[in-house]
C-alpha cells in the first residue's frame, strides 16, 4: 500500500474541470513534470527524507533537463515558460515533495531572479545558462538569526574598500548553501555607489541594502550544514558566515540598493508557493482515498463511513477552490497585474489549506500515517517550514490588512 500515492488518479478530486481552464501547452507541461516526479523522484523520496541525504547535485541537473530552474525567466538559457506553466511545475514537483519543490524555486526564483532582474548584463551572461542547464547551484542569503521577518534589521554589512567590498556578517535557514556554487547574499552597507534601480545616482554614498553574488571558494566565505531536521529533510539547509569575505564591486548586484531588491524576488518566491502546497496536499488526499478505499473496518471499507466521507468531501472542495484561487492568480501574474497583497493571500490560503488536508489525512491513515510509507505526515512535517518561510502567515496577514486598511500594522 507504501505505493498508492503513485496509482492514484488525481482527476478523481476535480470537482471544477480544472483542465478545461488551461490551455493544452499548461496541460502538457503540468503532465510531464508530473512524469518526471512519479518516475524518478517519486519512489526514492522516502529514502531522503528518512537519511536527510539526498544527490542535490544530481538533481539539479535533471531539473536543468526537464527545463523547471528559472522556467519563467526570458533569454540566458532559461525556458522563459509563462507563470501558470511555472505554478503547475511547482505543484508536481511539490507533489512529491516540499523540500524538492524548494530547492526549485530557490534556484530559480530567488538565486537566477535576483541576477535576471538585478544584475548586471555581464553577470546574467556568466551565471544565468549554467543556473538554469543545473550546472551550478545557487543560494539566496536574507534571513539572519536575529533577522526574519524583519528585514530591515539585517546585520550583515558590506564596506567597500577601493574596488572591492568586505563583507561581515551570518545568514540562517538558507536552502542549497552548503552546497551552492554561487550564493546571492544581501547587506547593509554606509556607502552604496553605482545606479539605483530607478538608472539614477540617487542613492550614490548613502546607506542602502545591496546584494552580492559570492562563489564558492571564496576566501572568508564558510557554510554550514543544519542538521537534526524534523521537517524538509529532503533538502539541503545551512547557514552563510561571512568573515572578512572581500568580493570585487563586479559582483554586486548594480541595478538595486534597496530593500526593493530581495523583497522583490521573495514575492516570486511566494507566488511558486502558491501552487506547490496544494500539490502536496493533492498528493496527501490521492494516498487517502486509495488507503480508505482499501482499509477494512468492521468488515467494510473506511471510504464507506459517512465520517470518512465527511472529511474527504470537505477538504477536496478546500483543495479546488485554492486551485481557482491560485490560477487566477497566475493570470493576472502572465499579464503584469499580479499585486504583492494578492501574492501574500494566495500564499496565506494554500499553505493553511494544505497544512489542513496533511493532519486530516494522517488522522485518516491512523497508526499506518505515522510512517513515512505513506506521504501525508512527511508533507505535513513539511508544511509546518512552507507555512513559515517567504513569509510568516502573522506577515502575510498585516500585508492583507495594510492593503485592506491602508494602515501598515507591522510595528
Amino acid at each position: 500500500m507504501s505505493q498508492l500515492s503513485n496509482t492514484s488518479n488525481p482527476n478523481t478530486l476535480d470537482l471544477v474541470a480544472f483542465d478545461s481552464l488551461l490551455s493544452s501547452s499548461e496541460i502538457s507541461t503540468r503532465n510531464a513534470v508530473a512524469d518526471f516526479g512519479n518516475h524518478h523522484l517519486r519512489p526514492r523520496i522516502g529514502e531522503w527524507f528518512d537519511t536527510g541525504q539526498l544527490p542535490i547535485k544530481e538533481i539539479a541537473l535533471s531539473f536543468g533537463d526537464l527545463g523547471i530552474l528559472g522556467m519563467h525567466l526570458e533569454g540566458y538559457g532559461c525556458p522563459g515558460g509563462s507563470a501558470v506553466e511555472y505554478g503547475l511545475a511547482c505543484m508536481e514537483i511539490e507533489a512529491v515533495d516540499s523540500g524538492l519543490r524548494s530547492m526549485m524555486s530557490v534556484q530559480g526564483s530567488l538565486a537566477m531572479f535576483a541576477i535576471h532582474h538585478w544584475g548586471s548584463d555581464e553577470q546574467k551572461d556568466k551565471y544565468l545558462p549554467r543556473l538554469a542547464a543545473g550546472e551550478l547551484v545557487g543560494c539566496f542569503g536574507l534571513t539572519e538569526p536575529s533577522a526574519g521577518s524583519d528585514v530591515a534589521s539585517m546585520q550583515t554589512r558590506a564596506k567597500r574598500e577601493g574596488d572591492e567590498w568586505v563583507l561581515n556578517g551570518s545568514k540562517m535557514w538558507i536552502t542549497n548553501s552548503p552546497i551552492a556554487d554561487v550564493l546571492v547574499v544581501w547587506t547593509r552597507t554606509e556607502n552604496v555607489d553605482g545606479n539605483d534601480e530607478n538608472g539614477g545616482e540617487r542613492n550614490a554614498g548613502k546607506p542602502g541594502h545591496v546584494g552580492f553574488i559570492i562563489e564558492r571558494g571564496t576566501p572568508g566565505l564558510s557554510t554550514p550544514t543544519i542538521n537534526r531536521k524534523l521537517s524538509l529533510r529532503a533538502s539541503v539547509t545551512g547557514e552563510i558566515v561571512l568573515d572578512d569575505c572581500r568580493v570585487s564591486d563586479a559582483q554586486r548586484l548594480p541595478h538595486v540598493s534597496s530593500l526593493r531588491g530581495p523583497l522583490t524576488c521573495l514575492n516570486e518566491a511566494r507566488y511558486g508557493i502558491i501552487w506547490g502546497a496544494l500539490g502536496a496536499a493533492r498528493d496527501c488526499l490521492q494516498t487517502t482515498l486509495a488507503y480508505t478505499a482499501q482499509r477494512p473496518v468492521f468488515k467494510r471499507p473506511l471510504s464507506s463511513f459517512q465520517l470518512t466521507q465527511a472529511k474527504l468531501s470537505d477538504m477536496t472542495v478546500e483543495l479546488n477552490k485554492s486551485l481557482l484561487m491560485a490560477l487566477q492568480l497566475g493570470r493576472l501574474k502572465d499579464r503584469g497585474e499580479l499585486k504583492p497583497h494578492q501574492t501574500s493571500a494566495g500564499k496565506l490560503n494554500s499553505t493553511r489549506v494544505a497544512l489542513d488536508i496533511a493532519r486530516e489525512c494522517r488522522s485518516l491513515l491512523g497508526a499506518a500515517g505515522i510512517t513515512t510509507e505513506f506521504s501525508p505526515m512527511r508533507h505535513a512535517n513539511n508544511l509546518e517550514s512552507v507555512l513559515t518561510y517567504e513569509g510568516t502567515a502573522e506577515m502575510h496577514q498585516l500585508i492583507i490588512g495594510q492593503a485592506l486598511t491602508g494602515e501598515a500594522a507591522f510595528r
